[in-house]
């Protein structure tokens, strides 16, 4: 009997873990299925890479004191963070979804200005997805994506047009 009531609690914890998953990624004010398709296979890239929409890459990131940035970051990062640069090509619809796997300070610039975020969300029980910021930008133009202020090395970032 004892042995079959700690089966059924190890089970009931398992299902409420993974439920309590889910819910942690519905919490987003907007799907990020396709974010959880891309990331487990995403390649890896280094800072300065050209971004494809419709895509993920698993980013090395630099010490941020090592990168050049086009311009400022609109949030100085802390000393002893890591940061990247990358390029990605507009879509005609000229809005772009980025999605992080972790905590860094996302920046959009295109003709020389920060361009300012039309959406974000940001959920912290989501495993494998930390947040998704949206930006309207000059269609079919290039722009720079700046990372900063990340924790560790690496992240996972997906480039997106929103749903």
């Amino acid at each position: 009997m004892k042995k079959a009531a700690i089966s059924l609690f190890a089970f009931l914890a398992g299902t409420s873990f993974a439920m309590a998953g889910d819910a942690g990624c519905d919490a987003f004010k907007w799907p990020v299925t396709r974010e959880q398709a891309l990331f487990p296979e995403a390649p890896a890239a280094q800072s300065g890479a050209a971004l494809t929409v419709g895509q993920a890459v698993d980013l090395s990131l630099a010490a941020v004191d090592t990168i050049s940035f086009e311009v400022p970051p609109q949030r100085a990062p802390a000393a002893g963070s890591f940061g990247a640069t990358a390029s990605v090509t507009v879509p005609p619809e000229g809005e772009l979804q980025f999605s992080l796997s972790d905590e860094a300070w996302i920046d959009v610039v295109q003709d020389g200005h920060s361009v300012k975020s039309t959406g974000f969300s940001g959920v912290k029980t989501c495993p494998g997805i930390r947040k998704s910021v949206r930006f309207k930008l000059s269609a079919g133009g290039p722009a720079t994506v700046q990372l900063s202020g990340a924790k560790k090395a690496d992240l996972k970032m997906a480039v997106l047009t929103p749903e």
